[in-house]
């Protein structure tokens, strides 16, 4: 019998490492062309505030100053997309606010991009951003996923009352709350998976090139060219999708946060066309931790009912999602898709979760390691080490007298996942 091919245990030829380890790697900085002009984004300093530009002029008048671009000169742009919605519960379907490029006289995190500059080198865009005067009015703020879903929080959005994005909810309540009346035991567990930056070692950053002929093409690293070029060319650039083409080069480091476009990428394009000039953006760490989607950060309570021989009979979670002050491009889809993974590797009859999407003044959460599946099954787990503290037992213990069994194979879980 001939092994199959990459099949475990069988060797795999790596050909990409003789590049990567001997420093010629091509990343996006790489990739930036003599004489390509820079751009910088000028950012809120602020979680809330409304704002207003001085003026422009002199930013604009400086050396090597080619464009400052505000949401007013990009009104023909559409908004960052959202592509993760999902069904909720007592709705028709997820209001979805708008998710501008460039903020217009309101901004709702801190990092929240406000203008874009670009000029002939790096140093003087910088000294432009400077030169930029606005006037900022802060408003109340919230970060605390619960404090922004509690009574008299202040609000993200006027449409949403309590901050709440999204309701959901898996699994069978009624089915639930049987188990959990006739049960021997109940242990009960309050955690919080903390918000999380991905500080990989290339920050993200674009080169955009323009061609009246050809389109637009934009050097960035990604983890899926189509999905960025086809949401860039259909939902904010407007344009065929023939006429953008996006390249990606090798990558230091993505885990879910440059699966998505971002809003520089746009206002790069943007200023390409315009100038007629290759035009090239790259963050540097701190705009990496305001401008790029971070993870996870959810609240959760999650009971377990056990029967008088210490079996799982029921799982009762509900679960605070923040997704910041926008949606980003899967963001209500995180929480979501990782609830149906609850139950883990156990047997677990009865399932009932709720799952709260909440906003709140503060950087918009998306897919990051796992996308939701790693919070579930530090839920489970923790919760499960918590029944056997709570009953005297071992966690091994526990764990093998509940584990899905060879003989229940194929099984179904309560969330009717295979």
């Amino acid at each position: 019998m001939h092994p199959v091919k990459f099949g475990i245990g069988q060797p795999h030829v790596r050909v990409e490492d003789p590049a990567l380890l001997t420093g010629r790697g091509r990343f996006v900085a790489d990739a930036i062309p003599a004489g390509a002009l820079r751009a910088v984004v000028v950012r809120s300093p602020h979680a809330h505030a409304r704002f207003r530009f001085r003026d422009l002029a002199p930013a604009r008048e400086l050396p090597g100053v080619r464009l400052v671009l505000t949401a007013g000169d990009i009104a023909n742009l559409g908004p960052m997309p959202c592509a993760g919605t999902i069904e909720p519960k007592n709705e028709k379907e997820m209001w979805v606010p708008r998710f501008p490029v460039l903020a217009d006289g309101v901004v709702r995190h801190v990092g929240d991009a406000v203008a874009c500059v670009v000029a002939d080198m790096l140093d003087q865009a910088k000294d432009a951003v400077e030169a930029i005067e606005i006037d900022w009015e802060p408003l109340p703020a919230v970060a605390d996923v619960r404090a922004a879903a509690a009574p008299g929080a202040p609000l993200v959005w006027a449409e949403r009352p309590g901050n709440i994005a999204f309701l959901c909810e898996l699994g069978d309540e009624a089915a639930t709350a049987r188990a959990f009346a006739a049960a021997w035991r109940v242990v009960k567990l309050e955690l919080v998976n903390q918000r999380l930056v991905t500080n990989y070692i290339e920050t993200r950053g674009v080169v955009a090139e323009f061609d009246r002929a050809s389109g637009l093409t934009l050097t960035l690293a990604s983890q899926g060219s189509h999905t960025i070029r086809d949401s860039l060319a259909d939902d904010v650039l407007k344009i065929p999708r023939a006429r953008l083409r996006v390249v990606t080069g090798d990558v230091g480091g993505g885990f879910g946060t440059k699966t998505a476009p971002y809003r520089e990428y746009a206002l790069a394009a943007v200023a390409a066309e315009r100038l007629g000039r290759t035009v090239a953006w790259i963050a540097d760490r701190s705009e990496h931790f305001l401008g790029d989607s971070q993870g996870r950060d959810n609240f959760t309570v999650a009971e377990m009912a056990l029967d008088g021989d210490g079996r799982f009979l029921a799982l009762r979670v509900d679960t605070l999602a923040n997704l910041g002050a926008y949606l980003a491009f899967y963001g209500p889809f995180i929480p979501w898709i990782g609830a149906t993974v609850l139950t883990g590797v156990y047997r677990i009859p009865a399932l009932h979760a709720r799952i709260r999407g909440v906003y709140s003044h503060t950087v918009p959460v998306d897919a990051y390691r796992g996308a939701g599946r790693p919070e579930a099954a530090y839920v489970i787990e923790r919760l499960v080490d918590a029944v056997a503290r709570e009953t005297g037992e071992t966690p091994d213990a526990v764990r093998n007298r509940n584990f899905i069994r060879a003989a229940d194979m194929p099984y179904k879980t309560a969330t009717r996942r295979t």
